[in-house]
């Protein structure tokens, strides 16, 4: 069964579990940049295994040295409890 969709309340409270992210257009987004493409491109791997595990996956891009992440669960219409695991694996990820 996949998580119901927050309210904007629920999602603005919960932002403080996950630092870095933040509430744009309706999707939990951050950007994150590392030393170089290798470390970029490691990291996305490392998330997309976590991301298959959960059958949740980013959206998300890359350039350089620099990863652009957004959130959202699409067939609960908005941010759900998925999106706060997949943003705190990013964190755990990222060393944050």
């Amino acid at each position: 069964m996949r998580p119901s969709k927050m309210t904007e309340e629920e999602v603005r409270r919960k932002l403080s579990d996950v630092p870095g992210w933040e509430l744009v257009e309706g999707k939990l987004h951050r950007s994150l940049r590392f030393d170089d493409f290798s470390r970029a491109f490691g990291f996305m791997c490392s998330l997309a295994l976590v991301a298959q595990a959960k059958d949740h996956h980013p959206e998300w891009s890359n350039v350089y040295n620099r990863v652009v992440i957004d959130l959202s669960t699409h067939d609960a219409g908005g941010i759900t409890a998925l999106d706060f695991e997949l943003a705190a694996a990013a964190n755990d990820l990222f060393g944050q």
